[in-house]
């Protein structure tokens, strides 16, 4: 009980403090659905990407919540001796991360809904009930390898730093993952980078998802070793994030 009451304390102000920083939320939910209307709906020809470009998207649209939030909001609370004054608080260190978990995932939430609206009514991309299902739970399950790359980003650079070091991770594993432009029509080099970024394979399991009704022995053993791959990489993120824990602990 005591956890609890203090998570929804912990949750209740992370969305108050967001609520109260514009800067941080107009981007966080405009960027992503502007981006989208862009590419699938503004271009010449660009309808008939409309449904492989709602699968990349939505990585994007969570990968700003995630990133940004932690990256920076963990950097300046730390710079700030916050987190000082909550490992001296008798509360629950998961209490502190849960709840900037949770509002990552509740904007996170509201920009992939953005996105699928637009994409629905403006672009005319129809799935089936369970494809918009599937693909929402897929996305939003996005946002675990980049809350670790955003925790580790806070624990280890100041508050300038972060941001600076943020923004470069967003737009590189945005570029390299092929969230805006299928890798294909990359240089080979960035190809071979790409099976090294989570965003590439978190990308190629939506896009699967997406061709739902079409999924046949080969595409679901493609969708393995995705899912493989991104597990990997998550493991090994959270290892690094737990070191630079430590690191900033001391």
């Amino acid at each position: 009980m005591r956890f609890l009451n203090g998570f929804i304390c912990e949750a209740g102000g992370e969305l108050l403090k967001a609520f109260r920083a514009p800067e941080f939320i107009l981007p966080t939910l405009v960027m992503p659905v502007a981006f989208y209307a862009l590419f699938a709906i503004a271009l010449p020809g660009s309808n008939q990407a409309a449904p492989s470009l709602l699968a990349t998207f939505g990585v994007f649209a969570v990968m700003g919540p995630a990133v940004f939030g932690f990256g920076a909001g963990v950097a300046s609370e730390r710079e700030q001796g916050w987190l000082t004054i909550k490992r001296a608080a008798p509360t629950y260190a998961f209490s502190y991360i849960g709840a900037k978990l949770y509002a990552t995932l509740f904007f996170a939430f509201l920009s992939l809904i953005l996105v699928y609206l637009v994409a629905g009514f403006g672009a005319g991309v129809t799935l089936p009930k369970t494809s918009w299902v599937v693909l929402l739970g897929v996305h939003l399950l996005c946002v675990v390898p980049f809350v670790l790359i955003g925790l580790t980003l806070g624990f280890l650079f100041n508050a300038n730093g972060a941001v600076a070091i943020a923004n470069i991770v967003f737009l590189s594993l945005s570029v390299v993952g092929g969230l805006w432009v299928p890798i294909s029509f990359m240089p080979e080099f960035i190809q071979t980078i790409a099976h090294y970024v989570p965003s590439f394979h978190l990308g190629e399991i939506a896009l699967k998802i997406v061709g739902y009704g079409d999924l046949d022995w080969m595409i679901i053993d493609q969708l393995a070793q995705h899912v493989y791959a991104v597990s990997i990489m998550t493991i090994i993120l959270l290892i690094v994030t737990i070191f630079a824990w430590a690191q900033q602990r001391r």
